[in-house]
């Protein structure tokens, strides 16, 4: 059930490094992360399944030495990568075309091929583009003033647009761990880090942004979990609550 996975996954801070995890079972669950909802679909992110001992002890050293990551027979980077949107628009245009073509009525596919063209092929490339800093307040404007007259999407600036592509590599980070706790694993989600030493590490490019580093293994008893979890009380409807927000 799924109240059991969210119940045993835990942020483990000291695993067993005589018990590490099948590299095989690990890689199952980093496809069931591209399981996760997506902005657009357009998955702008990779994942780094790390398993070489030299790489692991540097990472470990770039997540400033914290246990988790010192005992962590491996780890996956989640990396989001907005600089790849072009490739990840076409990409994703070519995909659902086919898909429009299996499952759209005969006199609808003309249409929506053309509204998928359109979407992807010209707003997400502007919604993404960066252009050295200048599309993101030119975009502010534009649809500002569009929002004037009707409702109209606003958080379109640089830093929104980072924060859309960081949320959606944190949903999959988040499926990777629950597919860790299904197998048995256990993972820790680091994100104290020396973000430059890690995409140095990894040979990354600039335009890549470190998203987490989830340590993998198995939890050492006694040592792995530190005290009960503690959580905010939910808080309870009132009468008069104008909204069902927790």
């Amino acid at each position: 059930m799924l109240l059991d996975l969210l119940n045993h996954r835990r942020a483990v801070r000291h695993f067993d490094v005589d018990k590490p995890p099948d590299s095989a079972v690990v890689r199952h669950c980093l496809e069931q992360a591209q399981l996760a909802p997506s902005s657009s679909n357009l998955q702008l992110y990779e994942f780094h399944h790390i398993t070489g001992k030299a790489t692991l002890q540097a990472l470990a050293t770039a997540c400033l030495s914290q246990q988790a990551a010192t005992t962590a027979t491996q780890m996956v980077v989640f990396v989001c990568r907005q600089d790849l949107y072009r490739q990840r628009t076409q990409a994703m245009l070519a995909l659902d075309a086919e898909n429009l073509r299996r499952h759209s009525p005969p006199d609808k596919l003309e249409k929506r091929l053309k509204a998928s063209a359109g979407y992807y092929g010209k707003f997400l490339p502007f919604l993404y583009a960066r252009g050295f800093g200048l599309l993101g307040p030119l975009r502010k404007v534009l649809f500002g003033t569009v929002a004037l007259f009707r409702p109209m999407y606003c958080d379109c600036g640089g830093a929104d647009m980072r924060v859309v592509v960081h949320k959606s590599c944190g949903l999959a980070a988040q499926t990777f761990m629950l597919a860790m706790s299904e197998a048995g694993y256990d993972t820790c989600p680091l994100e104290g880090l020396d973000s430059r030493r890690v995409k140095r590490t990894l040979g990354l490019p600039r335009g890549a942004e470190i998203n987490m580093i989830v340590a993998c293994g198995i939890r050492k008893e006694g040592h792995g979990i530190w005290g009960d979890r503690q959580r905010l009380p939910f808080p309870k409807c009132t009468a008069n609550a104008p909204t069902d927000a927790a």
